[in-house]
């Protein structure tokens, strides 16, 4: 396994960002990759709604590693964000010149409401670009179609132990062949951090989490016919994250 890349994230307050006209300065294709610059573009693309959610979108890339993320998403792709929140992952790869359609879905009706909200500003920003989100929950019909990648982000752990295998299943099903499924969580080793990592959702979510040892999701995918292309952990701050890239064998045409 790949060691873990040390990553410490300048302070936010620290950046001096223009964040309002951050977004006009963005070729497709041009977003910086750094925390910083991913910063500016979230909070250029979520300019209405609720405080507390639009600042949750703009300093989320100061501890969840997009910059590794997106580079491996195949470009003018056609995304399934699973679990997508309130749409930042698809904001970003719209904003990066990667994503052609994505497709988000989500269990919470004010995640949604925001991924909403950040898809009518990003059509005018990014003409071309397709965002369609939904309210569903994971456990049931996901939305039609195949996709280029599908993306598992920070959302294991919210789902019950016993279900795990089946969002794998569900999830494999959606990555047309020679697609890629895109999975990351946080880690379970060291046991700070993961005890950091619980203490950040039930401070947020409410919730006591439970992780999906990663090693069985490799041997899942594995079972499921995937191979795996990349596997690396990153920290930020005390956040620990693990992400893997599985491609479908094969080839042809998303649905």
């Amino acid at each position: 396994m790949a060691g873990e890349r040390s990553g410490v994230a300048r302070n936010p307050g620290d950046e001096s960002v223009a964040a309002a006209g951050s977004c006009a300065k963005l070729s497709r294709g041009a977003t910086a990759l750094s925390p910083a610059g991913l910063s500016a573009t979230a909070a250029a693309l979520y300019t209405s709604g609720p405080v507390l959610m639009r600042l949750l979108q703009k300093y989320r890339p100061f501890i969840c590693p997009f910059e590794l993320i997106l580079p491996v998403v195949p470009e003018s792709a056609r995304v399934l964000d699973v679990g997508c929140g309130g749409g930042l992952l698809l904001a970003l790869l719209a904003a990066s010149g990667r994503l052609h359609v994505g497709v988000g879905f989500d269990s919470s009706e004010p995640a949604i409401k925001a991924a909403r909200a950040m898809a009518r500003r990003a059509r005018e920003k990014f003409p071309g670009v397709a965002l369609e989100f939904e309210r569903i929950d994971v456990n049931a019909d996901w939305p039609t179609g195949q996709f280029d990648a599908v993306c598992i982000i920070d959302v294991m752990h919210h789902v019950p132990p016993s279900a795990w295998k089946g969002v794998l299943r569900l999830a494999f099903e959606k990555v047309r062949p020679g697609g890629v499924l895109v999975y990351k969580d946080m880690c379970r080793e060291p046991a700070w951090r993961a005890w950091a990592n619980r203490g950040h959702d039930l401070l947020l979510a409410r919730q006591w989490i439970r992780y999906a040892p990663i090693a069985q999701i490799e041997v899942w995918c594995k079972e499921l016919g995937m191979l795996l292309e990349q596997r690396e952990n990153a920290a930020r701050w005390w956040y620990g994250h693990e992400l893997r890239v599985f491609r479908r064998p094969g080839g042809g045409v998303a649905g």
